[in-house]
């Protein structure tokens, strides 16, 4: 088996950005010969439920998750008074504790977060975040913000500031700032 596990997969359930249907995504695991792999749509897990029963039934280990929306204030609040209207955050779930806070912070960003995409802010991740892994995501990601605009100090503190959420080791997150800073 293939060690390398894919952690931020879009599906055809990520409107308008995924495009592999969960079929291909699974077949192409497959060929590859890994043994587990992510599907982490944008602010939903509409095809969850395929996804794992599909996976169990190929013999791959389905790793559940979100590339979710963080809203930079309150994720209740309608306009946009800050630069960004969001910012994107990977959230796998670990186990079923994390699986289910996992429900509770996309239906709470639907329900009372909707605005232009459902979102979460760090309150709500700090009320729910037991059970989740949380992963920088892409360029889009608040971390990846502040490095591209060569703001490393609000890097690290926005870098601390999960690590204080998701109870990551301190001194790991040093060290990855600089190791993607230089």
């Amino acid at each position: 088996m293939n060690s390398f596990i894919h952690l931020h997969n879009h599906s055809h359930y990520s409107l308008l950005d995924g495009l592999t249907k969960i079929d291909d995504l699974l077949a192409r695991v497959e060929a590859l010969k890994m043994n587990a792999v992510a599907v982490t749509d944008h602010g939903n897990l509409y095809g969850a439920i395929e996804f794992y029963k599909k996976a169990l039934a190929a013999k791959i280990k389905p790793i559940l998750g979100i590339e979710a929306y963080i809203a930079p204030g309150d994720h209740k609040e309608k306009k946009s008074t800050h630069e960004e209207k969001y910012f994107h955050l990977i959230l796998l779930a670990e186990n079923n504790i994390g699986w289910k806070n996992l429900l509770k912070l996309v239906t709470k960003s639907y329900l009372d977060g909707f605005y232009y995409k459902p979102r979460m802010d760090k309150n709500l991740l700090r009320e729910h975040h037991q059970g989740l892994i949380a992963l920088s995501a892409c360029l889009s990601g608040e971390v990846s913000r502040m490095l591209l605009a060569d703001r490393y100090e609000d890097a690290k503190k926005i870098a601390l500031e999960y690590n204080e959420i998701f109870e990551i080791l301190k001194e790991r997150v040093g060290a990855l700032l600089l190791l993607y800073y230089s």
